[in-house]
């Protein structure tokens, strides 16, 4: 071989080295860093989530990585061996940036599992339900995130915009019930759209956002508001995030529409549209759109002394529990936060309860937070721990070997989720499915 030749061979091969080389390592480092959170999750057993997540398709997967690349959640998504895989399902939060990134159309957001279903209000494309008028937008369909919110609730007004449909004598175009994230956006549209409406609230502007602990970080997307221009944000604070509210309101005007500490007391279909029962007025309306939480109620724990007084199912305040002894009940994100939160105030001695040994759902932040609070000694934990009864001055709970313990105790915090609204979603005949591991269709 001529030394010309030779020599072209060694620059190829160093040029070759220099630019594929580095490629390389980075993708082995990554893969090896998902296979290693892969173990983690495996061995903490979160792999049954409880709502929304991404599923992938072995079969059709090219392993472009670019669904692990958008999706701003840790280790929600990897690759390993080449294809895309779900690391840990219970960490996403349903922006669907994987579903529309992936150009072989190889992951889907789906609802549930094979062993655990969720259920939902039954909705079509345009979010009407099996109820012609009646639509639902927001968490309570299923997906949460204030972008997802927003996005649902523009395509929603949109659509009605563009409905034909003749009214009797004088009515509301939108009636529409909650003012979260959801609700405000539908009013917003609403307002953009030049349509006749009305919002309500059993509490006030900002829904289950208001009973957020302080400075608790809220995960949005970047998102253009009707009237008011585009939120760059993609992390804020509870408290930032109600005071850009509250400018949003004052600069649309859109707050002369809303009515807050009303509840919705159901409704009745009437030629055109419905009679709308609030706890202060009656309203017709040729639409009616739900804006609500999936949690109706707080799932109680159904024990004895869980009416006290000093029980609670939020925490909006930690500073006015100094110096006292608190349980807080639950393994999810709320609970961890209110007991970090709690655990931080002087004088405060916190116990975590939590029905299994360790946790599977959390956030990575939370998850390493309370990992160290527990090391550390602010947090107290009670692993496959159940509360048995509340007094006063002092809990009961059971532990993994069926023995009672009681312990001094000032208030207790409980969050162990929350309970569809059933009951009002059947009294409007709405239909509820149960969905296992089904897709969640994204426009």
């Amino acid at each position: 071989m001529p030394l010309e030749t030779f020599l072209l061979w060694i620059v190829a091969l160093v040029l070759v080295l220099a630019f594929v080389g580095p490629y390389v390592w980075r993708h082995r480092r990554r893969e090896q860093q998902a296979r290693a959170a892969y173990q983690k999750v495996q061995e903490q057993g979160g792999v049954e989530p409880a709502s929304l997540h991404p599923e992938v398709n072995p079969g059709i997967c090219i392993g472009t990585g670019n669904c692990v690349a958008v999706c701003p959640e840790k280790d929600v998504l990897g690759l390993i061996q080449g294809q895309a895989v779900t690391i840990n399902p219970t960490h996403c939060v349903g922006h669907g940036l994987c579903e529309r990134s992936c150009p072989v159309e190889a992951i889907q957001l789906v609802l549930g599992t094979a062993k655990r279903g969720v259920d939902i209000p039954r909705i079509q494309e345009n979010f009407e339900t099996n109820v012609p008028g009646i639509y639902v937008v927001g968490e309570l369909g299923g997906m949460g995130l204030i972008r997802n919110a927003f996005e649902q609730a523009r395509q929603c007004i949109e659509g009605i915009k563009s409905e034909k449909r003749k009214a009797m004598g004088e009515m509301l175009d939108v009636f529409i019930v909650g003012c979260g994230p959801a609700g405000l956006a539908a009013s917003l549209n609403c307002l953009h759209h030049n349509l006749n409406f009305v919002t309500i609230d059993k509490e006030d502007i900002g829904g289950t956002v208001r009973y957020y602990p302080r400075k608790k970080l809220v995960m949005t997307f970047p998102l253009k508001v009707p009237g008011y221009g585009k939120l760059s944000f993609r992390q804020i604070s509870k408290e930032d995030l109600i005071e850009t509210w509250e400018d949003i309101i004052d600069t649309t005007g859109v707050g002369e529409h809303i009515r807050t500490n009303e509840l919705f007391q159901g409704a009745t279909a009437i030629d055109g549209g419905f009679e709308v029962a609030t706890s202060k007025d009656t309203y017709r309306a040729k639409r009616i759109v739900l804006a609500i939480g999936r949690r109706g109620m707080p799932r109680k724990l159904e024990i004895p002394g869980e009416e006290s007084s000093h029980v609670a199912y939020s925490l909006l305040e930690p500073e006015q529990f100094q110096g006292h002894c608190i349980v807080v009940v639950g393994g999810g994100d709320s609970a961890i936060e209110a007991a970090l939160a709690l655990a931080e105030q002087p004088g405060t001695t916190v116990r975590l309860s939590y029905r299994k040994d360790k946790f599977s759902r959390l956030k990575p932040l939370n998850q390493e937070r309370i990992e160290q609070a527990i090391m550390d000694g602010p947090v107290e934990f009670l692993p496959s721990t159940n509360l048995t009864a509340i007094t006063p001055d002092t809990i009961t709970y059971r532990d993994a070997a069926g023995d009672e313990h009681t312990l001094p105790n000032d208030y207790v915090f409980i969050f162990a989720g929350g309970i569809l609204p059933t009951a009002m979603l059947k009294e409007l005949n709405i239909q509820i499915d149960t969905k296992f591991g089904e897709p969640l269709m994204l426009r």
